[in-house]
């Protein structure tokens, strides 16, 4: 059986970004974020990413998901998909989906997604 995992930096006090909604303030030191152990075992467990308009938007920076962690399929849960993807390299295995039918289909086709994935 599959499990859908939720994860989700946010501070004590309820931000998932800064002022400018930029999540690097809530990440100090992602560098030494990336290379511990708890990391590293979530992202080889993560078959797809789902993510919000807003949240795929702050990523959507000049180096775009290139070096993103979750290399694997992003489904967007969005109202008006974007004229072009964000920045990323598909040869890694990241791909977007924008997602305009509902939060059920994006996680349907998530874990669809997740689950042909880990089957190779």
């Amino acid at each position: 059986m599959r499990v859908v995992r939720l994860f989700m930096s946010m501070s004590l006090d309820g931000f998932v970004a800064d002022r400018d909604r930029k999540p690097i303030a809530l990440f100090p030191d992602l560098e030494n974020l990336r290379n511990t152990p708890a990391l590293a075992e979530m992202i080889e467990a993560t078959g797809a990413v789902l993510m919000g308009r807003r949240s795929y938007e702050m990523g959507d920076t000049e180096e775009g998901y290139v070096e993103y962690e979750h290399q694997v399929p992003i489904f967007v849960v969005t109202h008006r998909v974007p004229n072009e993807p964000a920045k990323h390299d598909p040869g890694k295995g990241l791909s977007f989906t924008f997602v305009t039918d509902g939060v059920e289909s994006a996680v349907e086709q998530a874990r669809d997604a997740a689950r042909e994935g880990m089957s190779r």
